[in-house]
């Protein structure tokens, strides 16, 4: 088994490879000078090298498994601690309301479907759609909270269940 041995991470201040040619075993460096150097070593210092890349590799995978690999800012952590991320629990349940509600909203009759969407999402007052549909705003009020009844009824009766 020729070049390079064994192929495995390293640390950014090991300052050697090893490496296996024609059943000889080396060691490669650069002095701090800056020139390279390839050196024969017997096998016994060749295993004893390898087994410090290997506690080296082990201990660097121990550490960035506890650490968290984000940059951590002052800025970043503020905003964890201001707006901390949503539990699982919560996303779920909010997501089957949301489910839940939808389901309410097509069951409604069309008209206090229509006016309770115009002026819910589609962000229209009751006068606006009062004059998109050619009556009056009390009517629509009242159309408004009559579907606002009706999901609630709806909702009440999916809870109970």
């Amino acid at each position: 088994m020729d070049g390079k041995h064994p192929n495995r991470k390293k640390d950014k201040l090991n300052p050697y490879t090893l490496s296996i040619k024609d059943n000889n075993y080396y060691i490669e460096f650069i002095d701090g000078q800056g020139c390279f150097h390839k050196q024969e070593i017997s096998m016994d210092l060749y295993a004893t090298f390898s087994s410090f890349e290997l506690d080296d590799v082990s201990q660097m995978n121990a550490i960035s498994r506890h650490l968290e690999q984000s940059e951590l800012t002052e800025e970043t952590i503020s905003q964890r601690v201001a707006n901390p991320p949503e539990l699982v629990e919560d996303q779920v349940y909010r997501r089957v309301m949301y489910q839940e509600l939808h389901k309410a909203i097509a069951q409604l009759p069309e008209i206090q479907r229509r006016r309770l969407l115009l002026y819910y999402f589609g962000g229209y007052t009751y006068e606006q759609i009062a004059q998109m549909e050619g009556c009056k705003h009390p009517a629509i009020m009242k159309s408004v909270s009559a579907a606002e009844k009706n999901i609630k009824k709806h909702l009440a009766k999916r809870s109970a269940t």
